[in-house]
């Protein structure tokens, strides 16, 4: 039986081979991780798009997963034309950091 090694994931492997995939089911966007996932949980509001929770299995943190995923996230909401609520902290800091996307967030 081959022995296979476990797979660095970052985010240059993550945006070059567009791993990040909307689960409409799980209602997340998510990136399998070896067999775990790393997640952005979503629900709809009145056509807005919720971003509730983002979570990186304990072993792949600091290797910019997250960030890579929320930045996703983003682009999809602007490439479909969507308004974004932000209650996930972690999205909340990645648009503070990144002003580009503040026309995205509807003000609560």
């Amino acid at each position: 039986m081959a022995k296979f090694e476990k797979i660095e994931f970052n985010t240059r492997f993550i945006m070059e081979y567009n791993n990040v995939v909307n689960n409409k089911e799980r209602s997340r966007f998510e990136v399998s991780l070896n067999g775990e996932y790393a997640f952005v949980e979503y629900r709809w509001h009145k056509g807005d798009l919720a971003i509730m929770h983002t979570e990186v299995p304990k072993e792949y943190e600091g290797k910019g997963i997250a960030a890579t995923m929320v930045k996703h996230v983003l682009e999809y909401a602007k490439k479909e034309g969507l308004k974004i609520l932000v209650y996930c902290p972690y999205t909340a800091m990645y648009i503070k950091r990144h002003p580009e996307y503040n026309e995205l967030v509807v003000k609560l």
